[in-house]
């Protein structure tokens, strides 16, 4: 089956590091095709104007300056389709597009993930603090705002591990993470899984109701596979070895250290070296309260990791 990834690139060293990031993990594997999307921002025109003209028109109306901007994230794009086929991605799983943007950055990312039907969205965090990512916004940061429905991968730094951290907690948004990650894995050779429980102090032990999941897995799968003592870890486990993720290579971990499951989560990625998080979040309906959920939190102290948010 086909897969599809938006990779987000706008030739800077972040850029770098998410493509060789791909390269690393799915080289090989030619059922998964990247487009490579680079924006540059249009700012001497009003939405209305910019709405109605075409690419052609628009770019007449540009400054020299975003001209130049414009070839050089043409020539960047050379730069990077030769870096991933050098690194092990054939030439036909690699499509390109740069294009001056017609809204904001980040609104013109999200719209081009949902028109585009992708499997998954990938952006490169940039290195500002992370306390002045939430007072002055980015890319990266109101991408993971606005955008609930498209899985999210954010890659923070130089990441060389392909070994991955799931925390599970028996929910339907930490499962579905589960069904994403078994999707985009099935037949990879290189990856390694860790399903991972903290009875970290905030932490709450779940309990699984069969019933809430027969929308998703169906009544038989549900009753054979969440109705175990141990379903907490063999129930992500099944949804792995279902979609095709060899079973010799899903592993399990569980922990009482800590106090705050987030931090508990970076911690065990730290010590063992997991190139990669995946984590399920809740929908943006749902008040989290002063302290936010257990992804945003992560997402905020997280550095040098790949962090997969789905929900």
């Amino acid at each position: 089956m086909l897969k599809k990834i938006l990779v987000a690139v706008d030739g800077s060293p972040y850029s770098t590091n998410s493509l060789r990031y791909l390269a690393q993990l799915f080289q090989q594997h030619p059922e998964i095709h990247f487009h490579l999307l680079s924006l540059v921002p249009v700012s001497s025109l009003g939405t209305a104007a910019r709405d109605w003209l075409s690419e052609a028109e628009l770019l007449n109306t540009v400054s020299p300056a975003t001209r130049n901007l414009l070839a050089a994230q043409k020539k960047y794009m050379l730069q990077a389709t030769d870096t991933l086929k050098r690194l092990g991605i054939a030439e036909e799983q690699i499509h390109t597009s740069v294009r001056l943007s017609q809204r904001s950055v980040p609104q013109e990312i999200i719209h081009e993930a949902r028109q585009g039907k992708y499997d998954a969205l990938l952006i490169g965090r940039r290195g500002i603090g992370k306390l002045e990512e939430m007072i002055m916004g980015s890319v990266s940061a109101t991408i993971l705002e606005k955008c609930h429905d498209v899985p999210l991968w954010i890659i923070d730094g130089q990441v060389n591990s392909r070994r991955f951290l799931v925390p599970v907690d028996g929910t339907s948004h930490s499962l579905k993470a589960i069904d994403h990650l078994a999707f985009i894995l099935a037949g990879n050779p290189f990856a390694e899984v860790t399903l991972f429980y903290s009875k970290a102090l905030l932490g709450s032990r779940p309990a699984i109701e069969p019933k809430d999941f027969y929308a998703i897995w169906g009544e038989a799968w549900c009753e054979e596979h969440l109705r175990r003592k141990d379903s907490l870890f063999h129930a992500p486990k099944q949804i792995l070895i279902d979609g095709g993720f060899a079973a010799e290579r899903i592993f399990r971990l569980e922990t009482s250290m800590g106090i705050d499951p987030s931090r508990q989560i970076l911690r065990q990625a730290l010590i063992d070296d997991f190139g990669t998080i995946v984590m399920g979040r809740r929908g943006e309906e749902v008040n989290k309260g002063i302290f936010r959920g257990v992804s945003d939190r992560v997402l905020l102290m997280a550095e040098k990791v790949a962090i997969w948010i789905v929900g």
